[in-house]
């Protein structure tokens, strides 16, 4: 008999703000993670607070933002007009509090629901804002989103503007660290964006001349580029397109008010809508849309007046409406670059006809694999329904636009043992496993054929659901998890080519990653330590006095599930794949898979020698 529990007034809690953010930090910042991801709660309160200050230099106010991140401390500081002395504590910790209610003050702004600040000092161990306007300051502290100092001061020389610092609560957020090289690419993403402003961060300066155009330019290898960037701008419209000579599939970078919209939305499906209808009016041709789009490299940027997202995180937009007197976010967009890209190619001949040759051949192309394709499609079906290669997670079975995913992740594993192992511990809500049969083949120099003949790629691609874009890619964080040792090195190596060779824009956007597990367990009776490298093997030994059991893990078949979940889990450690800036991915291809074998000896020796020496030095 079912257990009947009392419902009375007493089960009924009234949460306080800084209570309802930390219980439900989910629903403020998306999810939490350690920043080994761009989209990680850390980042997203960076970004939450940089709002603010880019919101000032929109409106007039300041053309500096000066940001500094020492360890897990961040102070941004900008010279707008400072918030109003007497509510510098209301706008950082009374909900639905701010000035961007008034249209008039904030008319085309990012953050509108007086969240952002409220979440960043309720998720933060340590926040502090200073206002300065008028030859006078106010500052407050908190801790977890309590008050615990605030001063008004009647006199001071330091200039207008507002100060920031805050050090994200490591309860919350576990074992965290700021990556430089995601920072970097939300402020690049900001002085693209904002034309005339300068961010410096940790002394370094980033300014943009070219918008939209500068963004591309930097992303791409200018050789790889099949003509140059067309870079057109209206009045609540930017927009940047080229075609890649080598890129199979299609490239977008889109915003709304200056809000990097990685899952796009209303404007970016217009944006691509519009794109294949002028070109087929420009050329008189009913081109497949897929073959206009395919190999684009694009940004598209729109401001508008209000704009409603699909969460607090602000990464995919909603509105459909422009806002104030102007039409539809679609008919904006679609007029906009019917004029100007279809003016654009009657007076650059050159780059039109650059562009109907891609086109004409992707035709081709499509043509030629299209048997091939088909083929490929229904064996993945086949393959899904009847054999077990693809565990999936429960996500997918439900609402396409549940919040979780996010948190969505797929294992690339190796082997029966390893892939078992995962599926037994793995959280089956958000992560999914696909094992693969062997080792993978090396892929380089190959055409996209290839994709479609080979079994373990077809089937790798239907599961990402990335044969076409990204825009519909069904995981947001993929993982490699193979053994670390020789074999499961050579398997990443070939896995990482595969993806730089025909999906680059996955780890362009910070999708894939490399799982780490740990290679020895140090216990004893009373304590567990799992080691991932030499150092920490010694010091848990150095810690578990006296003579405490030692494992080496061989593969990942050998750690048992309970232990395994500890790693796919709250403590898991993921090393995220990204690309040399100074390197193109046609050059990384070639030295590291192609048969410049002399070179590559000589680079692995020298980096040895490297290695070696720096563990010398520790000693």
């Amino acid at each position: 008999m079912a257990v009947q529990s009392n419902y009375t007034e007493d089960n009924i809690r009234s949460l306080d703000w800084k209570e309802h953010i930390r219980m439900r930090p989910g629903m403020y910042i998306g999810k939490l993670g350690d920043g080994s991801s761009p989209d990680d709660g850390i980042y997203i309160l960076l970004k939450e607070v940089l709002d603010n200050s880019i919101d000032e230099f929109v409106m007039g106010a300041g053309k500096t933002i000066e940001i500094s991140i020492q360890g897990n401390k961040v102070i941004v500081r900008d010279y707008g007009r400072g918030i109003p002395l007497g509510k510098v504590v209301d706008v950082v910790s009374k909900m639905n509090t701010g000035g961007k209610y008034d249209t008039k003050a904030f008319k085309k702004s990012v953050g509108l629901n007086g969240v952002g600040t409220k979440a960043v000092n309720a998720l933060s161990h340590y926040f502090r804002v200073e206002s300065t306007r008028d030859g006078k300051s106010a500052s407050a502290e908190f801790e977890q989103g309590n008050l615990t100092h605030h001063e008004l001061l009647d006199d001071t020389s330091r200039r207008k503007g507002t100060k920031v610092s805050f050090i994200p609560d490591d309860s919350i957020f576990k074992h965290y660290k700021f990556r430089s090289e995601y920072v970097v690419k939300m402020l690049k993403n900001y002085v693209y964006l904002n034309p005339g402003l300068t961010i410096v961060f940790n002394g370094e300066k980033y300014f943009s001349e070219n918008g939209l155009k500068d963004l591309l330019s930097d992303n791409s290898n200018e050789s790889d580029l099949l003509y140059p960037i067309i870079h057109l701008r209206g009045t609540d419209i930017e927009v940047a397109i080229t075609h890649s000579k080598s890129q199979y599939s299609e490239e977008y970078h889109s915003f709304v008010n200056g809000q990097n919209t990685t899952q796009g939305g209303t404007h970016l499906n217009a944006f691509r809508e519009a794109l294949v209808k002028t070109i087929r009016e420009f050329y008189g041709k009913n081109f497949d849309a897929s073959d206009v789009r395919k190999s684009i490299i694009s940004a598209v940027a729109i401001k508008v007046m209000e704009p409603v997202f699909e969460s607090q995180t602000k990464t995919k937009l909603g509105s459909t409406d422009m806002g104030g007197d102007l039409p539809t976010v679609r008919t904006y967009i679609n007029d906009f670059v019917k004029t100007h890209l279809d003016n654009f190619l009657h007076k650059n001949p050159d780059t039109a006809e650059k562009i109907q040759r891609k086109i004409l051949q992707a035709e081709r192309e499509r043509k030629e694999l299209s048997g091939i394709r088909k083929l490929a499609r229904d064996r993945a079906k086949k393959a899904n329904l009847h054999n077990k290669k693809l565990r999936d997670c429960r996500v997918h079975f439900g609402d396409t636009k549940n919040e979780r995913n996010l948190e969505t992740t797929l294992f690339i594993t190796e082997g029966d043992s390893a892939s078992g192992s995962i599926t037994k511990s793995r959280d089956v809500n958000t992560q999914a496993v696909f094992s693969l049969k062997g080792k993978p083949l090396n892929c380089y120099g190959l055409t996209k054929k290839i994709v479609y003949e080979n079994e373990e790629f077809n089937l790798l691609q239907a599961a990402l659901n990335i044969e076409e874009s990204l825009e519909d890619l069904r995981y947001n964080n993929v993982v490699i998890a193979t053994d670390a040792d020789v074999d499961g090195m050579h398997i990443r190596l070939l896995l990482i080519t595969f993806f730089l060779q025909f999906f680059p824009e996955l780890i362009k956007e910070g999708h894939l990653y490399i799982l780490q597990t740990p290679l020895f367990r140090v216990r004893n009776k009373k304590e567990t330590i799992y080691c991932y490298s030499e150092e920490e093997r010694l010091n848990a030994i150095e810690k578990l006095k006296p003579k405490p059991e030692i494992t080496r893990f061989k593969g990942l078949g050998e750690i048992s599930p309970d232990e395994f979940k500890h790693f796919i889990g709250e403590d898991i450690r993921l090393d995220p794949v990204m690309l040399d800036d100074n390197m193109s991915i046609e050059e990384l291809l070639a030295f590291y898979m192609g048969k410049n074998t002399p070179s590559r000896q000589e680079f692995i020796i020298d980096n040895l020698k490297v290695e070696l020496d720096l563990i010398e030095e520790e000693k």
